[in-house]
Protein backbone atom coordinates (compact mmCIF):
# COMPACT_ATOMS: atom_id res chain seq x y z
CA UNK A 1 0.00 0.00 0.00
CA UNK A 2 1.25 2.94 -1.09
CA UNK A 3 1.46 5.90 1.85
CA UNK A 4 0.04 9.29 2.08
CA UNK A 5 2.49 12.25 2.07
CA UNK A 6 1.50 14.79 4.25
CA UNK A 7 3.70 18.68 4.85
CA UNK A 8 3.43 20.24 8.10
CA UNK A 9 5.50 23.07 9.72
CA UNK A 10 5.67 21.39 13.16
CA UNK A 11 4.98 17.64 14.62
CA UNK A 12 4.93 16.75 18.14
CA UNK A 13 5.44 13.39 19.36
CA UNK A 14 3.64 12.98 22.58
CA UNK A 15 0.28 14.16 23.78
CA UNK A 16 1.14 14.79 27.93
CA UNK A 17 1.17 18.13 28.94
CA UNK A 18 4.42 19.07 27.37
CA UNK A 19 3.40 18.13 24.12
CA UNK A 20 -0.40 19.66 24.25
CA UNK A 21 1.64 23.33 25.76
CA UNK A 22 3.77 22.81 22.64
CA UNK A 23 0.50 22.89 20.50
CA UNK A 24 -1.19 25.47 22.05
CA UNK A 25 1.86 27.85 21.17
CA UNK A 26 2.52 26.30 17.81
CA UNK A 27 -1.43 26.61 17.12
CA UNK A 28 -1.65 30.25 18.37
CA UNK A 29 1.29 31.13 16.44
CA UNK A 30 -1.11 29.81 13.13
CA UNK A 31 1.61 27.24 12.17
CA UNK A 32 0.42 23.92 10.31
CA UNK A 33 0.97 21.57 13.36
CA UNK A 34 0.06 17.90 14.26
CA UNK A 35 0.36 16.04 17.62
CA UNK A 36 0.72 12.25 17.91
CA UNK A 37 -0.32 10.23 21.12
CA UNK A 38 -0.85 6.54 20.68
CA UNK A 39 -2.25 5.93 23.79
CA UNK A 40 -4.33 8.30 26.14
CA UNK A 41 -4.33 12.18 25.79
CA UNK A 42 -2.88 13.80 28.63
CA UNK A 43 -0.32 11.23 29.21
CA UNK A 44 0.95 10.12 33.05
CA UNK A 45 -0.85 12.95 34.18
CA UNK A 46 -4.41 11.58 33.88
CA UNK A 47 -3.63 8.74 36.23
CA UNK A 48 -3.33 11.14 38.87
CA UNK A 49 -6.68 11.13 41.12
CA UNK A 50 -5.79 14.68 42.73
CA UNK A 51 -2.96 17.79 41.57
CA UNK A 52 -3.47 20.16 44.10
CA UNK A 53 0.09 21.93 42.96
CA UNK A 54 -0.82 23.08 39.56
CA UNK A 55 -1.18 27.24 39.71
CA UNK A 56 -4.93 28.12 39.44
CA UNK A 57 -6.60 25.80 40.80
CA UNK A 58 -7.00 26.45 44.63
CA UNK A 59 -8.95 23.38 45.42
CA UNK A 60 -6.86 21.03 42.96
CA UNK A 61 -8.23 19.24 40.19
CA UNK A 62 -7.88 15.60 38.55
CA UNK A 63 -5.12 15.23 36.24
CA UNK A 64 -8.06 14.07 33.73
CA UNK A 65 -9.60 17.09 34.03
CA UNK A 66 -7.00 19.08 33.57
CA UNK A 67 -5.59 17.47 30.45
CA UNK A 68 -9.50 17.77 29.21
CA UNK A 69 -9.05 21.60 29.45
CA UNK A 70 -4.98 21.42 27.38
CA UNK A 71 -6.67 19.44 24.87
CA UNK A 72 -9.90 21.91 24.36
CA UNK A 73 -7.38 24.92 24.21
CA UNK A 74 -4.93 23.06 21.49
CA UNK A 75 -7.81 21.93 19.64
CA UNK A 76 -9.18 25.80 20.09
CA UNK A 77 -5.97 26.89 18.20
CA UNK A 78 -6.14 24.76 15.38
CA UNK A 79 -3.90 21.70 16.37
CA UNK A 80 -4.40 18.47 14.65
CA UNK A 81 -4.64 15.49 17.20
CA UNK A 82 -3.76 12.20 16.03
CA UNK A 83 -4.51 8.85 18.15
CA UNK A 84 -1.78 6.72 16.33
CA UNK A 85 1.82 5.10 17.13
CA UNK A 86 3.95 6.74 15.36
CA UNK A 87 6.28 3.93 13.58
CA UNK A 88 9.66 5.67 12.57
CA UNK A 89 11.46 8.84 12.01
CA UNK A 90 13.82 10.23 10.31
CA UNK A 91 15.24 13.55 12.06
CA UNK A 92 18.23 14.54 9.39
CA UNK A 93 18.30 17.30 7.18
CA UNK A 94 15.53 19.94 6.61
CA UNK A 95 12.92 17.96 5.33
CA UNK A 96 12.08 15.80 8.44
CA UNK A 97 9.96 12.50 8.35
CA UNK A 98 7.42 11.14 10.33
CA UNK A 99 5.52 7.58 9.18
CA UNK A 100 2.55 6.18 11.04
CA UNK A 101 0.87 2.85 9.36
CA UNK A 102 -1.04 4.83 6.39
CA UNK A 103 0.97 8.27 6.36
CA UNK A 104 4.82 9.89 6.14
CA UNK A 105 4.27 13.44 7.21
CA UNK A 106 6.99 15.79 6.25
CA UNK A 107 8.02 18.52 9.00
CA UNK A 108 10.12 21.18 9.09
CA UNK A 109 10.72 21.11 12.87
CA UNK A 110 9.52 18.14 15.58
CA UNK A 111 8.89 18.65 19.06
CA UNK A 112 9.53 15.06 21.04
CA UNK A 113 7.58 15.08 24.12
CA UNK A 114 7.26 11.39 24.41
CA UNK A 115 7.53 11.57 28.39
CA UNK A 116 8.25 8.56 30.16
CA UNK A 117 6.66 5.66 32.35
CA UNK A 118 7.71 4.57 36.04
CA UNK A 119 10.22 1.43 35.86
CA UNK A 120 8.40 -1.15 37.15
CA UNK A 121 9.08 -3.96 39.25
CA UNK A 122 7.14 -7.02 37.38
CA UNK A 123 5.51 -8.56 40.90
CA UNK A 124 1.99 -10.64 41.01
CA UNK A 125 -0.66 -7.97 41.81
CA UNK A 126 1.18 -5.00 40.63
CA UNK A 127 -0.91 -4.51 37.77
CA UNK A 128 -4.24 -4.64 39.26
CA UNK A 129 -2.68 -0.97 41.63
CA UNK A 130 -1.14 1.33 39.20
CA UNK A 131 -1.57 4.96 39.72
CA UNK A 132 -5.24 5.54 40.88
CA UNK A 133 -5.36 2.20 42.93
CA UNK A 134 -2.81 2.43 45.53
CA UNK A 135 0.63 2.44 43.57
CA UNK A 136 1.92 5.94 42.86
CA UNK A 137 4.89 7.79 41.73
CA UNK A 138 4.75 10.87 42.65
CA UNK A 139 4.72 11.82 46.75
CA UNK A 140 4.65 15.55 45.57
CA UNK A 141 1.18 14.78 43.83
CA UNK A 142 -0.40 12.35 46.00
CA UNK A 143 1.01 12.96 49.57
CA UNK A 144 -2.28 15.03 50.57
CA UNK A 145 -4.31 11.86 49.91
CA UNK A 146 -2.18 10.29 52.67
CA UNK A 147 -3.29 11.81 55.52
CA UNK A 148 -3.28 9.74 58.77
CA UNK A 149 -2.39 6.80 56.79
CA UNK A 150 0.17 3.98 56.89
CA UNK A 151 2.36 3.90 53.14
CA UNK A 152 5.20 1.87 51.47
CA UNK A 153 8.04 3.14 49.90
CA UNK A 154 9.50 0.91 47.47
CA UNK A 155 13.76 2.17 46.91
CA UNK A 156 16.67 3.55 48.78
CA UNK A 157 18.52 6.36 46.45
CA UNK A 158 18.60 10.00 47.08
CA UNK A 159 14.13 10.51 45.47
CA UNK A 160 13.58 7.53 47.61
CA UNK A 161 14.79 9.03 51.08
CA UNK A 162 13.58 12.87 50.46
CA UNK A 163 10.59 11.83 48.88
CA UNK A 164 9.90 8.95 52.42
CA UNK A 165 10.57 11.95 54.55
CA UNK A 166 8.32 14.72 52.58
CA UNK A 167 5.63 11.36 52.72
CA UNK A 168 6.01 12.16 56.62
CA UNK A 169 4.34 15.27 57.03
CA UNK A 170 1.19 13.84 55.88
CA UNK A 171 1.27 9.81 56.94
CA UNK A 172 1.43 8.50 59.81
CA UNK A 173 3.69 5.58 59.77
CA UNK A 174 5.92 5.49 56.11
CA UNK A 175 7.89 2.15 55.41
CA UNK A 176 10.14 1.74 53.62
CA UNK A 177 11.42 -1.69 51.90
CA UNK A 178 15.27 -1.37 51.66
CA UNK A 179 16.95 -4.45 49.58
CA UNK A 180 20.36 -4.05 51.31
CA UNK A 181 21.86 -4.63 54.67
CA UNK A 182 20.81 -2.41 57.90
CA UNK A 183 22.16 0.90 57.65
CA UNK A 184 23.01 0.66 54.21
CA UNK A 185 21.51 3.08 51.95
CA UNK A 186 22.20 4.16 48.75
CA UNK A 187 20.89 7.72 48.87
CA UNK A 188 23.17 11.13 50.33
CA UNK A 189 24.39 10.74 54.09
CA UNK A 190 22.52 13.73 55.50
CA UNK A 191 19.00 12.43 54.06
CA UNK A 192 19.84 9.33 55.56
CA UNK A 193 20.23 10.39 58.96
CA UNK A 194 17.18 12.36 58.76
CA UNK A 195 15.60 9.18 58.05
CA UNK A 196 16.95 7.15 60.42
CA UNK A 197 16.66 9.79 63.14
CA UNK A 198 12.55 10.35 61.70
CA UNK A 199 10.07 8.95 64.55
CA UNK A 200 7.54 8.40 61.97
CA UNK A 201 9.94 5.75 59.70
CA UNK A 202 10.35 2.24 59.75
CA UNK A 203 12.97 -0.10 58.07
CA UNK A 204 12.45 -3.11 56.97
CA UNK A 205 16.13 -4.13 55.14
CA UNK A 206 17.08 -7.14 52.81
CA UNK A 207 13.59 -6.56 51.44
CA UNK A 208 12.31 -7.12 48.15
CA UNK A 209 7.88 -6.73 47.02
CA UNK A 210 6.93 -10.54 46.64
CA UNK A 211 3.26 -9.29 45.48
CA UNK A 212 0.25 -7.25 46.47
CA UNK A 213 -2.88 -7.76 48.16
CA UNK A 214 -6.56 -6.24 47.89
CA UNK A 215 -9.70 -5.72 46.84
CA UNK A 216 -10.69 -2.97 44.79
CA UNK A 217 -7.62 -1.16 46.15
CA UNK A 218 -4.16 -1.82 47.42
CA UNK A 219 -4.35 -3.12 51.03
CA UNK A 220 -1.47 -5.03 51.49
CA UNK A 221 2.50 -5.24 50.65
CA UNK A 222 3.89 -8.39 50.92
CA UNK A 223 7.59 -8.40 51.40
CA UNK A 224 10.16 -11.10 50.47
CA UNK A 225 12.86 -10.88 52.84
CA UNK A 226 16.23 -12.24 50.76
CA UNK A 227 18.33 -13.21 53.58
CA UNK A 228 15.52 -15.28 55.30
CA UNK A 229 12.95 -15.95 52.22
CA UNK A 230 10.50 -15.02 54.42
CA UNK A 231 7.61 -13.40 53.77
CA UNK A 232 6.60 -10.06 55.45
CA UNK A 233 2.82 -9.02 55.02
CA UNK A 234 2.53 -5.38 55.91
CA UNK A 235 -0.75 -3.22 55.88
CA UNK A 236 -0.92 -0.03 54.25
CA UNK A 237 -3.11 2.57 51.94
CA UNK A 238 -0.48 3.32 49.46
CA UNK A 239 2.90 2.17 48.26
CA UNK A 240 5.12 4.10 46.33
CA UNK A 241 7.75 3.77 43.66
CA UNK A 242 11.06 5.61 43.60
CA UNK A 243 13.45 2.95 41.35
CA UNK A 244 13.29 5.29 38.23
CA UNK A 245 12.23 6.07 35.16
CA UNK A 246 12.47 5.21 31.55
CA UNK A 247 12.15 7.31 29.15
CA UNK A 248 10.90 6.63 25.83
CA UNK A 249 13.16 7.39 23.43
CA UNK A 250 14.06 4.26 21.84
CA UNK A 251 12.93 5.67 18.25
CA UNK A 252 15.55 8.06 18.55
CA UNK A 253 18.47 6.27 19.44
CA UNK A 254 21.44 6.73 16.71
CA UNK A 255 19.58 9.84 15.40
CA UNK A 256 19.71 12.74 18.53
CA UNK A 257 22.35 12.98 21.46
CA UNK A 258 20.71 10.60 24.36
CA UNK A 259 22.15 10.42 28.17
CA UNK A 260 23.16 7.49 29.24
CA UNK A 261 19.95 7.16 30.96
CA UNK A 262 18.17 7.56 27.99
CA UNK A 263 17.19 11.22 28.42
CA UNK A 264 17.39 13.98 25.53
CA UNK A 265 19.46 16.70 26.60
CA UNK A 266 18.76 20.14 25.65
CA UNK A 267 19.91 23.61 25.73
CA UNK A 268 17.09 26.30 27.67
CA UNK A 269 15.46 27.15 24.45
CA UNK A 270 14.70 22.89 24.29
CA UNK A 271 16.72 22.31 21.21
CA UNK A 272 18.80 19.21 20.61
CA UNK A 273 21.92 18.62 19.20
CA UNK A 274 19.78 18.06 15.95
CA UNK A 275 18.81 21.31 14.07
CA UNK A 276 15.00 21.46 13.93
CA UNK A 277 14.33 19.18 16.59
CA UNK A 278 13.39 19.99 20.24
CA UNK A 279 12.30 18.14 23.52
CA UNK A 280 10.02 19.31 26.21
CA UNK A 281 8.60 17.36 29.44
CA UNK A 282 9.40 14.38 31.47
CA UNK A 283 11.31 12.91 28.17
CA UNK A 284 13.82 15.79 28.70
CA UNK A 285 17.28 15.54 30.84
CA UNK A 286 15.80 17.51 33.99
CA UNK A 287 15.80 17.99 37.83
CA UNK A 288 11.98 17.84 38.28
CA UNK A 289 8.97 16.76 35.96
CA UNK A 290 5.92 17.94 37.28
CA UNK A 291 3.01 19.29 35.03
CA UNK A 292 4.24 22.84 35.77
CA UNK A 293 7.38 21.88 34.41
CA UNK A 294 6.00 20.12 31.30
CA UNK A 295 4.15 23.38 30.77
CA UNK A 296 7.11 25.62 30.85
CA UNK A 297 9.23 23.29 28.59
CA UNK A 298 6.00 22.63 26.07
CA UNK A 299 5.63 26.59 26.06
CA UNK A 300 9.34 27.60 25.27
CA UNK A 301 9.34 24.65 22.97
CA UNK A 302 6.57 26.09 21.20
CA UNK A 303 7.86 29.83 21.05
CA UNK A 304 11.07 28.07 19.37
CA UNK A 305 9.40 26.03 16.89
CA UNK A 306 7.73 29.45 15.64
CA UNK A 307 10.94 30.57 15.35
CA UNK A 308 12.64 28.69 14.10
CA UNK A 309 10.04 27.90 11.09
CA UNK A 310 10.26 31.87 10.54
CA UNK A 311 14.06 32.00 10.01
CA UNK A 312 13.50 28.75 7.82
CA UNK A 313 11.29 30.92 5.75
CA UNK A 314 14.29 33.62 5.72
CA UNK A 315 16.66 31.87 4.79
CA UNK A 316 15.31 29.68 2.04
CA UNK A 317 13.15 32.70 0.52
CA UNK A 318 15.85 35.44 1.21
CA UNK A 319 19.08 34.73 2.06
CA UNK A 320 19.43 31.61 -0.31
CA UNK A 321 17.43 33.72 -3.02
CA UNK A 322 18.64 32.58 -6.66
CA UNK A 323 17.39 35.61 -8.76
CA UNK A 324 21.14 37.64 -8.46
CA UNK A 325 24.01 37.24 -6.07
CA UNK A 326 23.73 38.01 -2.68
CA UNK A 327 26.03 39.81 0.24
CA UNK A 328 24.41 39.05 3.60
CA UNK A 329 26.24 40.92 6.66
CA UNK A 330 25.80 39.12 9.49
CA UNK A 331 26.32 41.67 12.26
CA UNK A 332 25.26 42.16 16.01
CA UNK A 333 22.89 45.25 17.30
CA UNK A 334 25.09 45.70 20.06
CA UNK A 335 28.32 45.42 18.75
CA UNK A 336 29.44 49.02 18.03
CA UNK A 337 31.94 47.78 14.66
CA UNK A 338 29.31 45.84 13.27
CA UNK A 339 27.03 48.72 13.50
CA UNK A 340 29.84 50.86 11.99
CA UNK A 341 29.83 49.21 8.94
CA UNK A 342 26.15 49.05 7.89
CA UNK A 343 26.29 52.54 5.97
CA UNK A 344 29.23 51.24 3.74
CA UNK A 345 27.36 47.83 3.21
CA UNK A 346 24.45 50.07 2.29
CA UNK A 347 26.90 52.19 -0.41
CA UNK A 348 28.43 49.08 -1.49
CA UNK A 349 24.72 47.53 -2.36
CA UNK A 350 23.46 51.03 -3.88
CA UNK A 351 27.03 50.81 -5.96
CA UNK A 352 25.98 47.63 -7.82
CA UNK A 353 22.16 49.18 -9.20
CA UNK A 354 20.25 46.32 -8.20
CA UNK A 355 22.34 43.26 -9.24
CA UNK A 356 23.26 42.32 -5.69
CA UNK A 357 20.67 41.41 -3.22
CA UNK A 358 21.75 42.81 0.25
CA UNK A 359 20.50 41.04 3.23
CA UNK A 360 21.19 41.84 7.01
CA UNK A 361 21.67 39.41 9.71
CA UNK A 362 21.51 40.35 13.50
CA UNK A 363 23.36 37.49 15.70
CA UNK A 364 21.61 39.46 18.85
CA UNK A 365 18.22 38.04 17.26
CA UNK A 366 18.70 35.20 15.15
CA UNK A 367 21.77 33.45 16.04
CA UNK A 368 20.33 29.97 14.28
CA UNK A 369 20.27 32.07 10.90
CA UNK A 370 23.99 32.94 11.68
CA UNK A 371 24.87 28.75 12.45
CA UNK A 372 23.17 28.30 9.64
CA UNK A 373 25.09 30.51 7.46
CA UNK A 374 28.20 29.03 9.33
CA UNK A 375 29.10 32.71 9.68
CA UNK A 376 31.84 33.86 12.38
CA UNK A 377 31.56 35.89 14.88
CA UNK A 378 30.16 39.30 14.24
CA UNK A 379 30.80 41.12 11.93
CA UNK A 380 31.27 38.99 8.66
CA UNK A 381 29.78 38.48 5.36
CA UNK A 382 28.40 35.51 3.59
CA UNK A 383 28.24 35.78 0.14
CA UNK A 384 25.65 33.70 -2.49
CA UNK A 385 24.84 32.94 -5.90
CA UNK A 386 22.09 30.36 -7.18
CA UNK A 387 21.17 29.26 -4.03
CA UNK A 388 23.96 28.45 -2.66
CA UNK A 389 27.10 30.07 -0.12
CA UNK A 390 29.97 30.92 -2.40
CA UNK A 391 32.36 31.74 0.29
CA UNK A 392 32.53 33.66 3.74
CA UNK A 393 34.65 36.35 5.09
CA UNK A 394 36.09 38.35 7.88
CA UNK A 395 37.55 41.04 6.01
CA UNK A 396 35.07 44.09 6.59
CA UNK A 397 37.28 46.90 3.85
CA UNK A 398 35.16 48.02 1.70
CA UNK A 399 37.78 46.78 -1.31
CA UNK A 400 37.47 43.00 -0.33
CA UNK A 401 34.08 43.16 -0.27
CA UNK A 402 34.07 44.23 -3.77
CA UNK A 403 36.30 41.86 -4.97
CA UNK A 404 34.62 39.12 -4.57
CA UNK A 405 31.21 40.40 -5.56
CA UNK A 406 32.73 41.45 -9.03
CA UNK A 407 33.70 37.61 -9.61
CA UNK A 408 29.89 36.92 -8.72
CA UNK A 409 27.66 39.19 -10.74
CA UNK A 410 27.42 38.97 -14.64
CA UNK A 411 28.95 42.50 -15.57
CA UNK A 412 30.99 43.42 -13.11
CA UNK A 413 30.86 47.02 -11.77
CA UNK A 414 34.09 48.41 -11.05
CA UNK A 415 34.82 51.18 -8.49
Amino acid sequence: MEKQHLHYDVVIIGGGPAGLTAGIYAGRARLKAVLFERALLGGLATYTNEIVNYPGFPEGTTGLELMHLFEAQARHFGLEIKNTPVKAVNLTGDDKTIETFRTVYHARSVIIATGGKPRLLGVPGESDYLYDKGISFCATCDAAQCVGKTVVVIGSGDAAVEEALFLTKFADKVIMSVLHEEGHMDANAVAQEEALANPKMEFHWNTVVDHFEGSARLERVVLRNTKKNELEVIDADRCFYFIGYLPATEMFKGQINLTDRGYIPTDPHMRTNVDGVFAAGDVRQTCLRQVATAVGDGATAGYEVERYVAEMHIFEKQLMQKEKPGLVFVYSAIDEASRDLLPMVQEIEQHYDGRVKLSLVDTYKSVCLSARLGAAQPPSFVFTKDGQVVTRSIQTDRASIMRVLDGLVAEPVTA
